[in-house]
């Protein structure tokens, strides 16, 4: 079970299987490298595939918050460097991709491609609006628990499987409830938006039809990308790679088949 100690000292859980180009996975909040189990199959026979658990999640260490994107970015950019898998596809699911975004913007040369899977380039706190819906989750893992919450949002991502729903509550019970809330922070008032045309690397804008946020929204931020394209899974939600991994699968599959050939 590999481990790489990163900045401040802590153990960073990673996997890495397969031959070929790297592409890194990069997880949500509140989940773990495991999300990706149904890529593995599809990518690692023409990719060296790599996930890992982000600080405060899974098998890595859970130090004291406070953490930050641009923390977990670094964290990142020590592992691809480690495993001198530079420059690497990286594709990143909702905080994920706030991840990927910040890694492409602070460190380029790392970087051959993204997928930017149903996430956003800034998450402001602005409004009595905004700050009662962050305060209001902040509230229920406090109150209710890790546990009762994976539930709720289960329900919502996976209305129609109650497998998935009942593995993703159980899993998400896993979590350190303190790392949790650290990492939540570290997403409140995040952005890149400002340096979104800095980032010229081919990227895949993945979304799911019924994303927290609209394919609207992706194709306006897309918009001011070099080299952005927007693909909209229909019928999905944001628990995109788990829920339809066979859609999601083709989709980055024929965005980095279109990479290569460029």
């Amino acid at each position: 079970m590999p481990f790489l100690r990163v900045q401040g000292g802590m153990s960073l859980h990673y996997e890495a299987t397969g031959d070929g180009p790297p592409l890194v996975f990069v997880h949500g909040l509140g989940s773990s490298a495991r999300d990706w189990e149904k890529q593995l199959p599809a990518f690692r026979d023409r990719y060296r595939v790599v996930t890992f658990d982000v600080r405060g999640h899974g098998r890595s260490d859970k130090p004291p918050g406070p953490y930050g994107i641009s923390q977990f970015a670094r964290d990142t950019a020590a592992l691809i460097e480690h495993l001198g898998c530079a420059p690497a596809h990286v594709a990143g699911v909702s905080m994920g991709g706030m991840i990927a975004l910040q890694l492409a913007a602070d460190r380029p040369d790392l970087v051959r491609s993204l997928a930017v899977v149903n996430s956003t380039p800034a998450a402001p706190v602005c409004g009595w609006r905004s700050r009662w819906r962050w305060r209001l989750r902040r509230l229920l893992v406090r109150v209710l628990g890790m546990r009762a919450v994976g539930w709720v949002l289960g329900r919502r991502l996976f209305p129609d499987d109650e497998h998935l729903r009942r593995e993703f509550a159980r899993r998400w019970a896993e979590n350190d409830h303190r790392a949790y809330l650290a990492s939540m922070r570290a997403i409140e008032g995040w952005s890149v938006r400002e340096r979104l045309p800095e980032i010229q690397h081919p990227t895949l804008v993945l979304t799911a039809e019924h994303d927290y946020t609209s394919p609207a929204h992706k194709r306006a931020y897309a918009a001011r990308m070099p080299d952005a394209r927007v693909v909209v899974i229909p019928e999905a939600r944001h628990g995109l790679p788990v829920g339809r991994p066979r859609a999601f699968n083709e989709a980055l599959a024929s965005f980095l088949d279109e990479v290569a050939g460029q």
